[in-house]
């Protein structure tokens, strides 16, 4: 990343806010008049095994999840469809039109974007999506703003995305392994990877100076891997009780059986927020009113990344989500 995107950026412009980094998903561009414009982009993916309409809630959700960590709404949104041959006709037409109804029911419009289908594409990636939103100078949130004394805390659990993803793409192996009811719930785990009201509701109690100075919502490389983006972008010290960090029986169940560490995999659903020590009870309570788990496993510090509780190593960024050699795993195996 160092030596291919960040030193390879276009011209240079001192309306870029915030641009690429590592731990940091939006964009922040000076718009005029105290305002400024959020972007973020990310994947979008057709799932055969999660079907169409659940594939494009899961799409919608993880941009907007990206983009409401920073304690805005997102206004509107584009999307590019490379759609495979090999999926049906009426499959793209449910798969936008899901996506369209999830943006309306988040009040987002779809501003524009492409559609088509060429030869060499396939699933599961099927194109990328943006949103897009305004905002006041000064209103908004991002990983680099978390300030030594803050509280970090963790809402819902670890490894949701991942365990729910292994459950529905392998059913049979992970009914045989954990039992059907442990399998069923972790299935159905699906609807919980989304942190848009997370924000929302940290957004209700107080941002920058009043309370949540930021946040960032775990994706590959989990927990765990969220926490080091953090503390890299803020350059600030991340202690952290790794104990205390929230597993999901389900999630510890099908991780374990796929041989996969529910801290370090993908982990959406899952928001990590710094607080001011002041407005933890402030946050707690909105939370408790959206009904979300919120549990408190850390410490702000002066410097030094991310460590854990009982070692003064700095835990180094981690490589390649361990998701995806047990997905391999599990095809070259022939589960089902």
């Amino acid at each position: 990343m160092e030596r291919a995107v960040y030193g390879h950026l276009g011209r240079p412009t001192r309306r870029l806010r915030v641009g690429p980094g590592r731990g940091l998903d939006n964009a922040v561009m000076e718009a005029g008049n105290g305002r400024v414009l959020i972007v973020t982009v990310d994947p979008i993916s057709a799932v055969p095994a999660f079907g169409m309409e659940l594939s494009a809630w899961l799409s919608v959700h993880l941009v907007a999840s990206d983009f409401t960590a920073s304690g805005i709404d997102p206004q509107f949104s584009v999307f590019s469809y490379n759609f495979p041959r090999e999926m049906a006709e009426p499959e793209r037409e449910l798969y936008v039109a899901s996506v369209g109804d999830e943006c309306r029911k988040l009040g987002v419009a779809v501003a524009a974007g492409h559609t088509g289908s060429y030869p060499g594409g396939g699933y599961t990636v099927i194109g990328s999506g943006s949103m897009l939103g305004f905002a006041s100078e000064g209103s908004y949130v991002t990983p680099s703003m978390a300030r030594e004394g803050d509280a970090i805390l963790v809402t819902k659990h670890a490894g949701i995305e991942a365990t729910a993803s292994l459950a529905m793409s392998f059913p049979l192996f992970t009914a045989e392994k954990v039992g059907t009811a442990a399998a069923a719930r972790a299935a159905g785990l699906a609807r919980q990877c989304t942190t848009v009201e997370d924000a929302r509701s940290a957004r209700s109690a107080g941002l920058v100076s009043h309370g949540v100075t930021s946040m960032h919502d775990a994706t590959e490389g989990g927990v765990l891997g969220a926490l080091e983006e953090m503390a890299w972008a803020s350059g600030r010290g991340f202690k952290v009780d790794a104990e205390e960090i929230p597993v999901a029986p389900e999630a510890k169940a099908v991780c374990g059986a796929f041989g996969v560490d529910p801290l370090k995999t993908m982990g959406e659903g899952a928001l990590l927020i710094t607080c001011s020590p002041s407005r933890v009870r402030d946050l707690a309570k909105a939370m408790s009113k959206a009904k979300i788990e919120l549990t408190e496993i850390g410490t702000v510090e002066r410097s030094g990344g991310l460590r854990l509780k009982g070692s003064q190593k700095r835990v180094a960024p981690g490589g390649p989500d361990p998701y995806w050699a047990a997905y391999d795993r599990a095809v070259r195996r022939g589960l089902k």
